[in-house]
């Protein structure tokens, strides 16, 4: 087979990276090229893009970089039409991928579509382009399935890949070695988000609520950064290290693992949190014109996914002007000084993880999606 796979983001480069391994053991002969992250490249994906330049977030944040977006979906469906794939799968980030879908279904190309958009959010008439180009859309969130298939998107639901993939690589003796702090340390995690235009948003913000937190609680701050992230190529390089803030590379999971609390961007994150089981204040900021231009829209009670999945308020959201140092310290504060509400928010996130695992691994039920959709076999999984 020769299949033609994209992911616009981390979470989706990590999925995507998972779902290649297994066909490849399926498959050993299988060819993959297409928009890929480090992790897919890793697993042997050639890439016509890298899936990093793709990382923008926002409807303003993103006009500066439409030119060059633009060009790298030329590139893929020109590679595409070059040596036209058996299927293509496509990775969340819809606002990339659903436009990318319209060209490649004039290719005659066949479509699975791992990761929904949220369009039961927002942007709800995306789904038209979704019933006319999508062969299988694989959803992860038990939601989503009846949802989409009311709108006539052919959809199955797979369970979460993160139920499986979230563990710790290291002891906590481990990871205070690595870091240079005693197994003592009470740790918190600050996770602004995988994007650069994130963290130039939320640092700034965060470092002031580090700040305040620290004059209440001794703790250990650790910043957990992609790996290959880079923060010394960015200005908050000196700030971060003037707050004695410790950054490790790659290891986001221990540092959840290890943290009493984590202060983290609403979004994958949050459930990486909530799959090992780690208390968390979170928060998101936009431009002020993104934000106007987006929030009436949302259709949800609430914007983090952890609190979603649940269907009522586990964790705190500060979203937008509610992201302040203060509501964050407060905050954050409470969970750390009141250990009854601390455990009450691990009762709620276990609950959470509880719903988003299956009792397959989620990649192999995908793997069987793209065969059967190759194959010709598009029957209903009813």
């Amino acid at each position: 087979m020769r299949i033609f796979i994209s992911a616009g983001e981390a979470s989706g480069d990590l999925y995507a990276s998972r779902l290649v391994e297994v066909l490849k053991a399926r498959h050993p002969g299988a060819e993959f090229f297409g928009c890929a992250g480090p992790r897919m490249q890793a697993a042997g994906v050639r890439p016509i893009v890298d899936q990093r330049s793709l990382a923008v977030v926002g409807i303003i944040e993103v006009i500066p970089h439409i030119p060059r977006i633009l060009l790298e979906l030329r590139k893929l469906v020109r590679a595409c039409a070059a040596e036209p794939p058996d299927v293509a799968i496509l990775t969340d980030s819809p606002s990339f991928h659903l436009p990318l879908a319209r060209k490649l279904k004039r290719q005659g190309v066949t479509i699975v579509y791992l990761v929904a958009p949220q369009a039961w959010a927002w942007k709800e008439g995306r789904v038209k382009t979704m019933r006319a180009t999508l062969s299988r859309l694989l959803c992860i969130f038990p939601f989503e399935e009846e949802f989409f298939r009311k709108h006539g998107v052919p959809t199955t639901y797979i369970g979460h890949p993160l139920a499986r993939l979230a563990k710790p690589k290291l002891t906590r003796a481990e990871f205070c070695s690595k870091l240079g702090i005693p197994e003592v340390s009470r740790i918190v995690a600050i996770l602004p988000g995988s994007r650069h235009g994130e963290l130039a948003r939320h640092m700034p913000i965060l470092l002031d609520a580090a700040r305040r937190i620290r004059e209440r609680v001794p703790v250990t701050f650790v910043l957990p950064l992609p790996a290959g992230f880079g923060l010394e190529n960015t200005r908050f390089w000196e700030p971060v290290r003037a707050e004695s803030i410790k950054v490790i590379e790659g290891y986001t999971w221990d540092a959840l693992a290890q943290a009493e609390l984590a202060l983290a961007a609403s979004g994958t994150v949050t459930i990486e949190g909530a799959m090992l089981g780690t208390p968390m204040v979170t928060f998101y900021r936009v431009n002020a014109l993104s934000w106007y231009l987006q929030r009436w829209r949302v259709q949800t009670p609430f914007l983090t996914m952890v609190n979603l999945v649940a269907g009522r308020l586990v964790v705190p959201e500060l979203i937008q002007d509610q992201m302040t140092a203060d509501r964050i310290a407060s905050e954050a504060l409470r969970l750390l000084e009141e250990p009854e509400v601390m455990q009450t928010m691990r009762t709620g996130l276990a609950e959470v993880a509880k719903m988003l695992r299956s009792d397959r691994d989620p990649m192999e039920t995908a793997a069987d999606w793209v065969e059967k959709v190759v194959s010709g076999d598009r029957v209903h999984a009813e």
